[in-house]
């Protein structure tokens, strides 16, 4: 069987390794892909910012399957395009995607349906701003409503800040039309997990819970990326904390899409913050995280592609995924300068020695390869993820197979999963 993975990241290059692990697949399309997926599978030209380039990479390959990795051609409605013409795609309609695509929306969503989360309010103006930020205490989160590459999101220390964060945000200087409403929220204290459920529009099977390192800087300092890296063992969620998620956070939301009109199939991640309160959701994505699904996927022991059938096809069962009980770890390296400006076509050097460290993948995120070398391409460039029979091996893999690796201004945390080796 041929499968489509649409996008061009570190996610999707995960996505694709595992998906070619399945004896049912014959042959994996990317589209656009990266470097590294070049390698495992046919990259096509394609841009995902446009339904019309998509339907036509799909018409050329005909694929029995299409999995799609970024959330901006969810928003865009591509599972409805491709469902309308009778293709099998994996991922929430553009109703449902709404979860994602607008944070004021998933924020009202989660009050109507009495799922915890922080206290909030909803901004169309800096005189809204102003007038809401009274009933708040400092420090206070801004987030742009819209999509935003994980970059949307201000800590910010004081009220003053978080007023000049939000008027940035209105200019459409940084954000465009992301930031044309923001939503303010009290600053949560606690552990940040990613809590993922395969779901079918009405059943929902966990996937192994991971934590993301959002911010550039070790000890959690400097802007908010993308993501920097994440870790993934069997102790972070235990089985009575993974049945309350299901049953008060991630049935719920299903519930109330199916509800709304708006059946939720395909992967839902809630990030969610651990607080003296106990657990509040902080976002959703509606779509595998990235550098999430790097690690999961490296403990993933069942065939991804019966999983993903089974929620097209409206089969889900808490049996759909088997799993390790290693612990995974992933260190994203990035450009020099990311999340801000930063410069593109630097030769990286030492990824094949990398590859050779027991337990160690290297997934692809922003590069490029000509006259048999791979340079620089993105922001986030590589994904360094290793896994190994419990966490503190897998770090010392993982971070003595990222010193292998060199490109001029290359740039990652030292202290991926630091905390949890310490606990």
């Amino acid at each position: 069987m041929k499968v489509l993975v649409i996008g061009s990241g570190g996610r999707e290059h995960a996505l694709v390794w595992k998906l070619r692990q399945s004896p049912r697949v014959s042959q994996v399309y990317c589209a656009p892909g990266n470097g590294g997926i070049a390698e495992e599978a046919e990259c096509l030209p394609a841009d995902v910012k446009n339904l019309d380039s998509l339907v036509a990479v799909a018409e050329q390959v005909r694929p029995d399957l299409t999995v799609v990795g970024p959330e901006l051609p969810l928003s865009l409605g591509v599972v409805d395009e491709f469902t309308r013409r009778g293709w099998h795609i994996f991922g929430p309609s553009k109703a449902a995607a709404k979860l994602e695509s607008s944070k004021s929306f998933a924020k009202e969503f989660l009050q109507r349906y009495h799922i915890p989360t922080a206290h909030f309010a909803i901004c169309d103006s800096i005189d809204e701003v102003l007038a809401a930020l009274p009933h708040f205490h400092a420090p206070v989160v801004v987030k742009a409503d819209g999509l935003a590459a994980g970059k949307g999101v201000v800590i910010c220390r004081t009220k003053e800040e978080a007023a000049s964060a939000a008027a940035e945000m209105f200019s459409g200087k940084t954000l465009g039309e992301a930031g044309r409403r923001v939503v303010l929220e009290e600053c949560l204290q606690g552990d940040e997990l990613s809590f993922l459920v395969l779901s079918d529009g009405e059943r929902v099977a966990p996937l192994v819970a991971a934590q993301d390192h959002k911010r550039i800087g070790d000890g959690d300092t400097g802007p908010n990326t993308g993501g920097m890296g994440a870790y993934s063992t069997a102790s972070i969620v235990d089985e009575p904390m993974t049945q309350w998620l299901l049953q008060h956070v991630a049935r719920p939301v299903v519930t109330g899409m199916k509800a709304e009109g708006a059946e939720y199939k395909g992967i839902l991640y809630c990030g969610l913050m651990m607080t003296a309160r106990g657990p509040m959701v902080l976002e959703f994505n509606c779509r595998f995280g990235d550098p999430e699904t790097q690690p999961i996927l490296m403990r993933l022991e069942s065939d991804l592609l019966e999983a993903l059938e089974a929620s097209i096809e409206g089969r889900v069962s808490e049996g759909d995924f088997r799993w390790s009980r290693d612990a995974s770890v992933c260190v994203v390296m990035s450009s020099g300068g990311y999340p801000g400006t930063y410069e593109l076509g630097k030769k990286i050097m030492g990824l094949e020695d990398a590859g050779k460290i027991e337990g160690v993948k290297v997934f692809h995120a922003g590069t490029t390869r000509r006259d048999g070398a791979f340079f620089t391409a993105g922001g986030r460039v590589l994904g360094v993820t290793s896994r190994a029979p419990d966490l503190e091996t897998a770090v010392d893999r993982v971070y003595a197979a990222a010193s292998k690796i060199g490109f001029e201004g290359a740039h990652y945390r030292k202290d991926i999963a630091s905390r949890a080796v310490k606990k």
